[in-house]
């Protein structure tokens, strides 16, 4: 599903160039679950937004479900993305202009699926928030907006799901819940799952552990 081979990513640093991540070469199998862990700092954001294509890399390949994203242009990756991926951020990144079910339903109608709204509907009945679709992000509080974002992510049962610190930013229980659901959810539609996170209980729940230290894969 997703090969990285030599992964590289450089900087500028003041007259300086700071090399973030070094020759970084693994692969992750369709429908596996696989967590990159490591200290603040260590490059697994950035490795993450180069697994996405997000980010362009100073050298090396990313390869996801047969396409090298180096070979495409912005617009190319942006289609790759819409049609493959899901996304949550610890931020959630939900559109505050927007209320839930509109939320949901934007990634589906960008591919111009037909029935976007009851799937969106449905996905939000799937997380617990059946009774909230008509409210913006502002009302919502933060185990509710991840949800949403969980809803958002898995609505176009995309093939790869990409998770950055999804619960970084909820208190400890509220955080168990919203992983329990994910990982629920991961396992109903057979998704291939990669996990950035600096929790080590969380991570060993994936299937693999990508360990980098000081931008270099150690295991």
């Amino acid at each position: 599903m997703l090969r990285a081979e030599n992964l590289g990513k450089d900087v500028p640093s003041g007259e300086r160039t700071l090399t973030i991540l070094h020759d970084i070469d693994f692969a992750v199998r369709a429908g596996e679950s696989a967590a990159i862990v490591g200290a603040s700092g260590s490059g697994k954001s950035t490795l993450l937004g180069l697994l996405a294509g997000l980010d362009f890399p100073t050298r090396g390949k990313v390869w996801l479900a047969g396409h090298d994203l180096t070979t495409l242009d912005e617009d190319g990756r942006a289609s790759l993305r819409g049609r493959e991926l899901g996304f949550v951020f610890q931020s959630f990144h939900l559109l505050p202009a927007l209320t839930a079910l509109e939320n949901v339903m934007l990634p589906l109608e960008l591919l111009g699926l037909s029935g976007a709204r009851p799937a969106a509907e449905a996905m939000l009945a799937r997380v617990g928030l059946a009774d909230r679709l008509e409210h913006y992000p502002k009302h919502l509080s933060g185990g509710e907006q991840q949800r949403v974002a969980l809803a958002r992510a898995f609505a176009v049962r995309p093939k790869l799901l990409l998770a950055d610190e999804p619960t970084g930013n909820l208190d400890v229980a509220t955080g168990r819940q919203v992983i329990e659901l994910m990982f629920e959810m991961n396992a109903e539609q057979g998704t291939t799952l990669i996990l950035v996170t600096h929790d080590e209980s969380l991570a060993q729940r994936c299937q693999r552990l990508i360990r980098l230290f000081g931008g270099r894969l150690v295991s």
